[in-house]
């Protein structure tokens, strides 16, 4: 319950949806790939206007809104995860969506006590640099790591890692600054 207090604040709704789809999960074994999934589609969601409008318009059906969500994810997505974002939209939930994903996250890495690391490039990750940044990112923060990827245009070179309250920014831009930071003096 601190867990969940700490990340939502008490008395949080978002926390108890989080905390129930990490229980459905990992009773189903299928927390990785789910955790993946739904990570990716809140990302999709928050950088689409027109697709978040669709998914929280309480004037379409939420039959309307359940289709939108097995089209965009079609059969590549776990069942359970398709289900996961039906339940959240028959419940009227998908305006807290981004924070019951990232509560989803912190939850299911914790009963593993495990962090998550919110990592921003500009190209896709191969699965080697993917572990080599996630065993980067335990030995600078002595915890085990569980990387979530996010292709960012705005990167434009380099990494930027998020790891709690920590943020690793080895990012071109932030090189830049430096730099001109350093030019200046």
């Amino acid at each position: 319950m601190e867990l969940l207090d700490r990340l939502f604040g008490k008395g949080d709704r978002a926390a108890g949806y989080a905390a129930a789809l990490v229980s459905v999960a990992r009773a189903e074994d299928a927390s990785a790939r789910v955790e993946d999934e739904l990570f990716a589609f809140a990302n999709a969601v928050e950088q689409n206007p027109k697709l978040r409008e669709a998914l929280t318009d309480r004037a379409l059906p939420v039959e309307n809104r359940e289709a939108l969500v097995r089209d965009v994810l079609g059969t590549r997505a776990h069942p359970l995860t398709v289900a996961m974002l039906s339940f959240l939209i028959e419940a009227g939930r998908v305006r807290d969506l981004r924070k019951i994903v990232d509560g989803f996250l912190e939850i299911a890495a914790a009963t593993r006590e495990h962090a998550v690391a919110e990592i921003r490039t500009a190209v896709p990750l191969t699965d080697a640099q993917r572990e080599r940044l996630e065993r980067a990112l335990s030995q600078a923060t002595g915890r085990t790591v569980d990387a979530k990827v996010i292709v960012d245009p705005t990167v434009i070179g380099g990494v930027v890692a998020r790891v709690d309250d920590l943020v690793f920014d080895g990012s071109v831009a932030s090189r830049l600054e430096d730099a001109k930071q350093a030019l200046r003096s």
